[in-house]
């Protein structure tokens, strides 16, 4: 994911990033990686332009940094809608994925994550912090609230809930257990910033073989049971096939997880 730099790129350095940004889109190839780009927040002034320069060379998706209301998606939407009908792309071909980092946009989840073009919600948990003045602490309990709220956002309108940043790079321990903790939510993939944090972040959200192996052990015997082939308890009740086709989904979500690199 490639991005104009937000928080961090200075006010005189926003032009250069977007040429920066638009040479890498128009030059390199990124194999099968996605071709994301992260603009400004609509309503900083900078959004617009951020947006012309990168949709030219159609995208995989935009991100939208500090979403807090559906009209906020639904600006990004059109201009992009604008563009598919100009170059013949199909339509929904460049996604919209957002970051939620604010109260009010953890307040108006349910409407922002309505919006049709949405791919995935991303839970910016130090700027959260901030917005509502918390301490951030190892075990991000303050946080915890909020990345329920997006996992459950997420998982009623059938978007991506991804998680936040471990700042401290070099402790891949805390990234390990933050990274697994994550997974065991209902996250399916999480923001890095860091080469070093790839191949733990994977690892944590890519089922274990044991794990496959159980998931289709459970849909095989109720399956079975169902052409009379008899019955093996397994510990779950009335709704041991919604179960099991749960775990059998959950599995394509996590091995189709993403990463996101923030660059």
């Amino acid at each position: 994911m490639h991005g104009y730099g937000e928080d961090g790129t200075a006010i005189n350095k926003k032009a250069e990033a977007r040429e920066t940004i638009a040479k890498a889109l128009r030059e390199l190839d990124f194999g099968a990686s996605e071709k994301l780009a992260r603009i400004n927040s609509v309503g900083s002034g900078w959004e617009q332009d951020d947006i012309d320069a990168v949709l030219p060379f159609h995208p995989d998706g935009i991100v939208i940094p500090k979403v807090e209301s559906f009209e906020q998606v639904e600006w990004a939407s059109r201009i992009i809608e604008t563009a598919e009908l100009k170059h013949g792309w199909p339509v929904n071909s460049v996604r919209v994925l957002i970051g939620v980092e604010t109260a009010k946009g953890i307040l108006n989840l349910k409407e922002i994550a309505a919006h049709p073009r949405l791919d995935a919600i991303i839970f910016g948990g130090e700027d959260f912090a901030a917005s509502i003045g918390a301490a951030r602490t190892r075990d991000a309990v303050e946080l915890l609230y909020a990345r329920q709220a997006v996992i459950v956002a997420c998982a009623a309108f059938d978007l991506q809930p991804i998680d936040i940043v471990t700042i401290d790079y070099k402790d891949i321990e805390a990234l390990r257990v933050e990274s697994e903790f994550g997974a065991r939510l209902g996250f399916v993939g999480k923001q890095i910033i860091h080469p070093a944090q790839v191949e733990p972040v994977q690892k944590a959200f890519t089922p274990s073989d044991e794990a496959i192996a159980y998931a289709k052990r459970i849909v095989e015997t109720f399956e079975a049971s169902q052409r009379g082939e008899g019955r093996v308890f397994i510990g779950w009740q009335d709704d041991r096939y919604a179960l099991a086709e749960e775990r059998e989904e959950s599995i394509g979500t996590w091995v189709g997880s993403r990463t996101l690199v923030r660059v």
